[in-house]
């Protein structure tokens, strides 16, 4: 029997998380697992838009992680499951330190701070990487108040370098120029 994708039970402002617990709609929970859902959406997104074969499948796991974090973080820290929630591994964050090195070895030093744009493509991974910057920042503060896998914090920390990175090495790729920062520059 399929499900139904409406089940009503939100209807009120309340939603479970993993384990059962009832929990508000605006609880910073859901608030960091609701922002990391978005970044991944953006990812795919990116995923979409690239034509390089190592980027496009190193988004394919980035957005395997993500689900991973979101999972974990729909957990209700205080009741064990009995679902299996995947780990996030510190070789996670290395998979994505050597794609920043592989990347940067191809481009120029920066010299100067970069404005997001010039093409689309790399337009959007600077969304992807703001938006990464919040969910970090979502789970910092969530952190502040209960348990949170500090492994989690430092993926989404280097995931927002990997994106910024990428960033540059489409646009390297594209034949599109960074566009370096002018402070004061009016038109």
């Amino acid at each position: 029997m399929a499900f139904k994708i409406y089940t009503k039970t939100g209807d009120k402002g309340k939603t479970s998380l993993i384990g059962g617990t009832k929990v508000s709609k605006g609880d910073l929970r859901i608030e960091s697992y609701g922002t990391v859902d978005e970044l991944n959406s953006h990812v795919g997104l990116c995923k979409d838009l690239l034509q390089d074969a190592t980027s496009v499948q190193t988004l394919q796991e980035i957005q395997d992680r993500l689900f991973t974090i979101g999972a974990e973080l729909a957990c209700d820290p205080d009741k064990t499951t009995k679902v299996t929630i995947p780990d996030l591994h510190e070789t996670d964050i290395e998979l994505l330190e050597k794609e920043i090195d592989r990347m940067e070895s191809k481009l120029e030093p920066l010299k100067t701070f970069i404005l997001p744009g010039g093409h689309p493509t790399v337009s959007q991974l600077h969304i992807a990487r703001t938006v990464c910057r919040r969910s970090e920042r979502c789970c910092v503060r969530l952190a502040n108040e209960t348990t949170v896998d500090l492994l989690l914090l430092k993926y989404l920390n280097r995931l927002s370098d990997y994106l910024f990175v990428l960033a540059r090495y489409s646009g390297h790729l594209l034949n599109v120029a960074d566009i370096p920062w002018k402070p004061g520059i009016t038109s």
